[in-house]
Protein backbone atom coordinates (compact mmCIF):
# COMPACT_ATOMS: atom_id res chain seq x y z
CA UNK A 1 0.00 0.00 0.00
CA UNK A 2 2.85 2.03 0.84
CA UNK A 3 3.36 2.32 -3.10
CA UNK A 4 0.52 3.34 -3.97
CA UNK A 5 1.09 6.49 -1.54
CA UNK A 6 4.39 7.70 -3.09
CA UNK A 7 2.80 7.15 -6.76
CA UNK A 8 -0.14 9.04 -5.66
CA UNK A 9 1.32 11.77 -4.22
CA UNK A 10 3.96 12.14 -7.40
CA UNK A 11 0.84 12.24 -9.53
CA UNK A 12 -0.81 14.98 -7.71
CA UNK A 13 2.44 16.58 -7.57
CA UNK A 14 2.90 16.16 -11.24
CA UNK A 15 -0.58 17.04 -12.16
CA UNK A 16 -0.60 20.54 -14.05
CA UNK A 17 -2.27 22.21 -17.19
CA UNK A 18 0.69 20.20 -19.27
CA UNK A 19 0.05 16.99 -18.05
CA UNK A 20 -3.57 16.94 -17.76
CA UNK A 21 -3.61 17.63 -21.50
CA UNK A 22 -0.50 14.83 -22.44
CA UNK A 23 -2.59 12.44 -20.28
CA UNK A 24 -6.08 13.01 -21.90
CA UNK A 25 -4.62 13.11 -25.29
CA UNK A 26 -2.96 9.71 -24.80
CA UNK A 27 -6.53 8.82 -22.92
CA UNK A 28 -8.29 9.46 -26.56
CA UNK A 29 -6.23 6.78 -28.38
CA UNK A 30 -6.31 3.78 -28.06
CA UNK A 31 -4.40 3.30 -25.28
CA UNK A 32 -5.94 2.05 -21.56
CA UNK A 33 -6.54 5.47 -19.73
CA UNK A 34 -9.40 6.76 -18.14
CA UNK A 35 -10.46 10.28 -17.95
CA UNK A 36 -11.51 9.44 -14.98
CA UNK A 37 -8.38 9.32 -13.30
CA UNK A 38 -7.21 13.11 -14.52
CA UNK A 39 -10.10 15.41 -14.67
CA UNK A 40 -11.41 14.63 -11.52
CA UNK A 41 -8.08 14.56 -9.68
CA UNK A 42 -7.24 17.74 -11.28
CA UNK A 43 -10.56 19.37 -10.45
CA UNK A 44 -10.08 18.20 -6.95
CA UNK A 45 -6.33 20.47 -6.92
CA UNK A 46 -8.57 23.13 -8.34
CA UNK A 47 -10.96 23.40 -5.06
CA UNK A 48 -7.65 23.46 -3.21
CA UNK A 49 -6.25 26.63 -5.46
CA UNK A 50 -3.54 25.36 -7.01
CA UNK A 51 -4.68 25.35 -10.66
CA UNK A 52 -8.18 26.80 -11.92
CA UNK A 53 -11.19 24.76 -13.20
CA UNK A 54 -11.92 26.44 -15.96
CA UNK A 55 -7.93 26.21 -17.31
CA UNK A 56 -8.42 22.16 -15.98
CA UNK A 57 -11.48 21.16 -18.28
CA UNK A 58 -9.78 23.50 -21.27
CA UNK A 59 -6.33 21.79 -21.43
CA UNK A 60 -8.50 18.56 -20.96
CA UNK A 61 -10.34 19.19 -23.81
CA UNK A 62 -7.71 20.39 -26.41
CA UNK A 63 -5.68 16.88 -24.82
CA UNK A 64 -8.41 15.39 -25.91
CA UNK A 65 -9.12 16.91 -29.57
CA UNK A 66 -5.45 16.06 -30.01
CA UNK A 67 -5.27 12.36 -28.83
CA UNK A 68 -8.61 11.84 -31.28
CA UNK A 69 -6.84 13.36 -34.08
CA UNK A 70 -4.37 11.00 -33.37
CA UNK A 71 -6.43 8.14 -33.98
CA UNK A 72 -8.55 9.94 -36.88
CA UNK A 73 -5.48 10.83 -39.04
CA UNK A 74 -3.88 7.01 -38.63
CA UNK A 75 -7.81 5.32 -39.73
CA UNK A 76 -7.47 7.97 -42.44
CA UNK A 77 -4.27 6.85 -44.38
CA UNK A 78 -4.16 3.36 -42.85
CA UNK A 79 -7.77 2.24 -43.90
CA UNK A 80 -9.75 0.05 -42.14
CA UNK A 81 -7.85 -3.64 -43.10
CA UNK A 82 -4.66 -2.27 -41.81
CA UNK A 83 -6.68 -0.56 -38.64
CA UNK A 84 -8.76 -4.10 -37.47
CA UNK A 85 -5.44 -6.58 -38.16
CA UNK A 86 -3.56 -4.19 -35.65
CA UNK A 87 -6.55 -4.19 -33.12
CA UNK A 88 -6.95 -8.01 -33.66
CA UNK A 89 -2.98 -8.36 -32.95
CA UNK A 90 -0.70 -9.10 -29.92
CA UNK A 91 0.56 -5.62 -29.69
CA UNK A 92 -3.69 -4.44 -29.81
CA UNK A 93 -4.78 -6.57 -27.36
CA UNK A 94 -2.10 -5.55 -25.04
CA UNK A 95 -3.33 -1.89 -25.66
CA UNK A 96 -7.01 -3.32 -24.55
CA UNK A 97 -7.82 -3.44 -28.50
CA UNK A 98 -9.74 -5.87 -30.49
CA UNK A 99 -11.68 -6.19 -33.67
CA UNK A 100 -14.70 -6.66 -31.82
CA UNK A 101 -14.36 -3.14 -29.76
CA UNK A 102 -13.26 -1.47 -33.51
CA UNK A 103 -16.82 -3.09 -35.31
CA UNK A 104 -18.84 -1.75 -32.45
CA UNK A 105 -17.48 1.77 -32.50
CA UNK A 106 -17.88 1.79 -36.64
CA UNK A 107 -21.57 0.34 -36.24
CA UNK A 108 -22.32 3.66 -33.79
CA UNK A 109 -20.47 5.35 -35.97
CA UNK A 110 -22.86 4.51 -39.13
CA UNK A 111 -25.83 4.23 -36.95
CA UNK A 112 -25.48 8.16 -35.55
CA UNK A 113 -23.46 9.82 -38.50
CA UNK A 114 -21.66 12.92 -37.85
CA UNK A 115 -23.12 13.52 -34.31
CA UNK A 116 -21.59 10.16 -33.36
CA UNK A 117 -18.43 11.85 -32.55
CA UNK A 118 -19.82 13.91 -29.77
CA UNK A 119 -23.07 11.77 -28.29
CA UNK A 120 -19.71 9.20 -28.56
CA UNK A 121 -17.62 11.25 -26.17
CA UNK A 122 -20.10 10.64 -23.18
CA UNK A 123 -20.60 6.86 -24.10
CA UNK A 124 -17.97 4.18 -21.76
CA UNK A 125 -16.28 2.08 -24.32
CA UNK A 126 -17.24 4.43 -27.21
CA UNK A 127 -15.54 7.44 -26.35
CA UNK A 128 -11.91 7.13 -26.88
CA UNK A 129 -12.34 4.72 -30.22
CA UNK A 130 -15.07 6.77 -32.42
CA UNK A 131 -12.53 8.82 -34.03
CA UNK A 132 -11.57 5.74 -35.64
CA UNK A 133 -14.56 5.14 -37.52
CA UNK A 134 -14.54 8.36 -38.61
CA UNK A 135 -11.48 8.40 -39.66
CA UNK A 136 -12.17 4.98 -41.84
CA UNK A 137 -15.15 6.82 -42.84
CA UNK A 138 -12.97 10.23 -43.61
CA UNK A 139 -15.65 12.10 -42.39
CA UNK A 140 -15.15 15.66 -42.97
CA UNK A 141 -12.10 17.31 -40.57
CA UNK A 142 -13.88 20.46 -39.57
CA UNK A 143 -16.87 18.81 -38.38
CA UNK A 144 -14.76 15.86 -36.86
CA UNK A 145 -12.86 18.52 -34.96
CA UNK A 146 -16.03 20.72 -33.84
CA UNK A 147 -18.11 17.61 -32.67
CA UNK A 148 -15.03 16.04 -30.90
CA UNK A 149 -14.12 19.39 -28.95
CA UNK A 150 -17.96 20.26 -28.06
CA UNK A 151 -18.01 16.60 -26.19
CA UNK A 152 -15.01 16.16 -24.92
CA UNK A 153 -15.60 19.51 -23.40
CA UNK A 154 -19.22 18.27 -21.87
CA UNK A 155 -17.79 15.19 -20.58
CA UNK A 156 -14.85 16.99 -18.99
CA UNK A 157 -16.89 19.71 -17.64
CA UNK A 158 -19.45 16.57 -15.69
CA UNK A 159 -15.65 14.84 -14.36
CA UNK A 160 -15.06 18.23 -13.17
CA UNK A 161 -17.88 19.03 -10.95
CA UNK A 162 -17.58 15.36 -9.57
CA UNK A 163 -14.11 16.54 -8.80
CA UNK A 164 -15.07 19.52 -6.93
CA UNK A 165 -17.64 18.00 -5.48
CA UNK A 166 -15.21 16.08 -3.94
CA UNK A 167 -13.10 18.81 -2.36
CA UNK A 168 -16.56 20.63 -0.99
CA UNK A 169 -16.85 16.97 0.68
CA UNK A 170 -13.66 16.65 2.01
CA UNK A 171 -14.41 17.36 5.68
CA UNK A 172 -16.38 14.68 6.19
CA UNK A 173 -14.58 11.87 3.68
CA UNK A 174 -10.76 13.58 4.05
CA UNK A 175 -9.57 10.87 6.04
CA UNK A 176 -10.79 8.16 3.96
CA UNK A 177 -10.11 10.16 1.35
CA UNK A 178 -6.73 8.90 0.50
CA UNK A 179 -7.23 5.28 1.18
CA UNK A 180 -10.13 5.03 -1.06
CA UNK A 181 -8.34 6.76 -3.77
CA UNK A 182 -5.57 3.98 -3.55
CA UNK A 183 -8.02 0.93 -3.58
CA UNK A 184 -9.45 2.59 -6.55
CA UNK A 185 -5.87 2.99 -7.83
CA UNK A 186 -4.85 -0.66 -7.12
CA UNK A 187 -8.40 -2.25 -8.73
CA UNK A 188 -7.66 -0.40 -12.01
CA UNK A 189 -3.81 -2.00 -12.08
CA UNK A 190 -5.51 -5.41 -11.33
CA UNK A 191 -8.05 -4.81 -14.04
CA UNK A 192 -5.67 -3.83 -16.35
CA UNK A 193 -3.21 -6.56 -15.77
CA UNK A 194 -6.02 -9.24 -15.86
CA UNK A 195 -7.82 -7.58 -19.36
CA UNK A 196 -4.10 -8.17 -20.82
CA UNK A 197 -3.74 -11.80 -19.57
CA UNK A 198 -7.58 -12.65 -20.76
CA UNK A 199 -6.28 -11.18 -24.61
CA UNK A 200 -2.64 -13.03 -24.38
CA UNK A 201 -4.83 -16.28 -23.40
CA UNK A 202 -7.35 -15.38 -26.34
CA UNK A 203 -4.34 -14.65 -28.61
CA UNK A 204 -2.57 -17.75 -27.57
CA UNK A 205 -5.68 -20.12 -28.45
CA UNK A 206 -5.88 -19.11 -32.19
Amino acid sequence: MEIFHSLFDWYMTNLNYFTIALLMMIESTFLPLPSEVVIPFAAYKAGQGDLNVFLVVFSGTIGALTGSLINYTLAYYLGRPIVYKFADSRLGKAFLLSKEKVLHAEDYFIRNGKTSTFIGRLVPGIRHLISIPAGLAKMNLRDFMLYTFIGAGIWNMILAVIGYYIYDLREQIFPYLKDILYVLGAVFIAYLVIKARKNKKKGNCK
